[in-house]
């Protein structure tokens, strides 16, 4: 029999949640003049990060949780259950931001996770399985270029020794700036395997507001790649320098964003979607040619096969650019690489049934963004609840929004999916 035909509904404090979520979003606030509304630039193990930290355990505290720190700095809330012996349901998401964030990516779903546990303490409802609550470090790959990065190391796929060497624009490495804002925990980082992974998260897309739809049920995460690729030309005066004796890396990294884009419009990939996020030159002088550029390359695909074929293709186009300009030499640097991640099925339906149950439309959908949930669905039965967003669904913008009423109900089925995976 479900745990759910034998006990009281669980009640989600949605107005504490709520304050919550604003209470975080104020740490690292800044006025953005783009949008002139207030963002939050909390990146992973800064300052502001190191804050968001120290409120998230005193939350933790409040609830009396037994918090560990892992040697990544991914905090652990765990309540325990009848039998502490068994695997834990594990609930995760993260409180790094990028640098232009609103107040929802991966927060909603840490304290999201606390407003369970407090309807757990609400309804006198003890579990047998223990039930954790995470928040993983360097979600965002923003700082360090590689993202899911706590959760990728806990599930193995990544060397701790490797996440330590990151270093930063500025050379700080990672391990040392964990050291510093106090966060390098003893908790070994490789994780025993829960007996459940669930993750609740704002959609960052326009499928659910399009479909009128309140919950999504993940399906999966789609494959992704990162890579850096640095153009090396020669510097010259802009007005004496002829154009065929030019050797322009801005010139080809402007060509690279065209090809990416032609790929993209040509069909012959699946939906693949491709992004160049950063570009940089030097030495960025209006009169001089450039003698370095830099960019990255972020491509998506739901098929692996496509994606496959995707880079493949690109980086034959990189090794005949220089074709165009001799004496161009391109350099290309693998920053992140994940295949797609199907989710469990089982856990899909519980969160359907959650959601049915609730009186909650939903869909089931796939993500366009990576996410923690995809690291552990490699050690764990995982699946994810998407949260509808506003304004088309955009993210990672001052302009990324979900209502409080939205927000609540994914985190009630999220409550649901939890009492009957830890019952």
């Amino acid at each position: 029999m479900s745990v759910t035909d034998t006990t009281p509904e669980l009640t989600i404090d949605a107005d504490r949640l709520w304050s919550d979520l604003m209470e975080l979003a104020a740490i690292g606030a800044y006025d953005d003049e783009a949008t002139g509304l207030v963002g939050v630039n909390r990146q992973s193990l800064t300052d502001e990060d190191r804050a968001g930290r120290e409120l998230l355990l005193s939350w933790m505290e409040e609830l009396d949780l037994g918090i560990t720190v892992d040697e990544m700095g991914t905090i652990f809330g765990r309540r325990e259950g009848q039998d502490p012996e068994l695997a834990p349901v594990l609930i995760g998401s993260h409180i790094d931001t990028v640098a232009t964030a609103g107040a929802f990516d991966g927060c909603l779903g840490v304290l999201g996770g606390l407003a369970v546990l407090r309807s757990f303490d609400e309804a006198g409802l003890r579990p047998r399985r223990p039930i954790v609550v995470a928040a993983w470090t360097e979600e965002e790959g923003v700082r360090f270029g590689t993202d899911m990065l706590g959760s990728a190391v806990a599930a193995g796929r990544l060397s701790l020794d490797h996440a330590y060497g990151l270093t930063d624009a500025e050379g700080h490495r990672l391990g040392d700036e964990l050291e510093r804002i106090g966060f390098k925990g003893e908790r070994p980082v490789r994780l025993d395997p829960p007996h459940a992974y669930l993750e609740c998260h704002i959609e960052q897309g326009p499928v659910l507001a399009q479909e009128d739809r309140q919950i999504g049920v993940v399906t999966g995460v789609q494959s992704i790649s990162w890579q850096k690729v640095t153009l090396h030309g020669r510097a010259a005066h802009a007005g004496t320098t002829p154009t065929e004796l030019r050797i322009d890396a801005g010139l080809a990294a402007a060509q690279i964003i065209v090809e990416v884009r032609r790929m993209v419009d040509s069909g012959a990939y699946g939906r693949l979607r491709a992004t160049v996020g950063h570009i940089g030159a030097s030495p960025g002088l209006p009169s001089v040619v450039p003698d370095r550029a830099e960019i990255t390359v972020d491509l998506r695909n739901p098929d692996d096969e496509d994606m496959a074929r995707a880079e493949a293709d690109l980086a034959e186009f990189l090794d005949r650019l220089p074709t165009s300009q001799p004496g161009l030499r391109v350099e290309t640097a693998q920053m992140a690489r994940t295949k797609a991640v199907p989710f469990s099925e089982a856990v899909q339906d519980t969160i359907e049934t959650a959601a049915k149950d609730r009186g909650y439309d939903s869909m089931r959908i796939m993500s366009g963004a990576g996410h923690d949930a995809q690291e552990m669905a490699a050690i764990a039965p995982a699946a994810m609840v998407f949260v509808r967003g506003q304004h088309q669904g955009i993210s990672h913008n001052p302009r990324e929004y979900s209502t409080p009423e939205d927000c609540a109900a994914g985190i009630e089925v999220l409550a649901s999916a939890v009492k009957e995976l830890s019952a």
